[in-house]
């Protein structure tokens, strides 16, 4: 199989690795890997033109040498300044607290980077729903590794995965989803968002694909947010309702928690962009402390025990 090649100057200091990471799904994703001896990073996706191994790296100047292979070469080419973030201007951001401004002098190029792919954003997104990271990503991991294709080209030799198209999941018995740890509500979103999976990937632009996500059911503000930040680059799509963010920028700022509906008055005068705050804030003062025990894994199979 053929590979193509381009390279890409970045106007500013792209961080690569970092902007790449943010549509990697834990550690052992397996549409996603990272050569250490060469810092290549290697995706497998699935275009619109179909499925494509798409690999990144450095350069020593910053320059980015990619590379890809299979039906959806052109397509994973032509997608990576976005990719990495080339598409999102942090300039018009307006700081507004002594915190941010500070923040934003220390990482001026903080940006979103969008895939432009909304189901490969969605699924692992609706399977990470109110469970565990551990749990998710491990649902994810045999999702992709039981119904996905191996990836095109020499990425094979890497054990990389393309995940399963929507045709496919649309297929997937109710008692495999149980296998794979994924319950029924999720199952059941996933399912319903394949079958208009089209539709979404038609959007009009992060508001009209907030509104397509949230009118179908089991999907909601959290994971609207978490899909519109992967694969479009929205700089304001803040997950609310996830278990950590109010009250980490809550204790970052005033040194008590925040609740989602303190999150979003606090947040407001920094929308559109209320995402971009929120990063800026982790990024000066970091998470709070964190105490008691992590929350256990839960199983979805009868008869069968976590960790068994």
């Amino acid at each position: 199989m053929q590979e193509q090649t381009r390279t890409w100057e970045p106007s500013w200091p792209c961080a690569v690795g970092r902007m790449l990471r943010q549509q990697r799904r834990g550690a052992r994703d397996p549409s996603y890997r990272i050569d250490d001896a060469t810092g290549t990073h290697w995706r497998g996706i699935r275009t619109p033109e179909g499925a494509a191994t798409l690999s990144i790296r450095q350069g020593p100047r910053g320059e980015v040498q990619a590379a890809a292979w299979g039906p959806g070469t052109r397509w994973a080419l032509d997608s990576v300044p976005s990719l990495l973030g080339a598409h999102d201007d942090p300039s018009t951001f307006e700081p507004r607290h002594p915190l941010l401004v500070e923040a934003s002098r220390r990482h001026p190029h903080v940006r979103f980077g969008a895939s432009g792919l909304v189901m490969q954003a969605l699924i692992p997104s609706i399977i990470e729903q109110k469970v565990t990271g551990q749990e998710a990503f491990a649902g994810y991991r045999a999702l992709v590794m039981r119904y996905g294709d191996h990836a095109p080209g020499p990425a094979q030799q890497l054990r990389l995965w393309v995940p399963p198209d929507a045709a496919t999941v649309r297929m997937i018995p109710s008692w495999a989803w149980l296998e794979m740890h994924i319950d029924h509500a999720r199952s059941r979103a996933i399912v319903t968002a394949a079958r208009v999976a089209e539709a979404l990937e038609r959007h009009d632009g992060p508001a009209d694909l907030d509104r397509r996500l949230c009118s179908l059911p089991g999907i909601g503000a959290w994971t609207s947010a978490e899909v519109r930040s992967r694969a479009l680059g929205d700089p304001d799509a803040v997950s609310f309702g996830d278990y950590h963010v109010a009250k980490d920028v809550g204790w970052a700022m005033t040194g008590e928690e925040f609740d989602d509906r303190q999150l979003a008055e606090f947040l407001e005068p920094w929308r559109p962009q209320r995402n971009r705050a929120v990063v800026l804030i982790m990024l000066a003062k970091g998470g709070r402390p964190r105490h008691g025990a992590r929350m256990a894994p839960r199983t979805h199979l009868p008869g069968r025990t976590p960790g068994r």
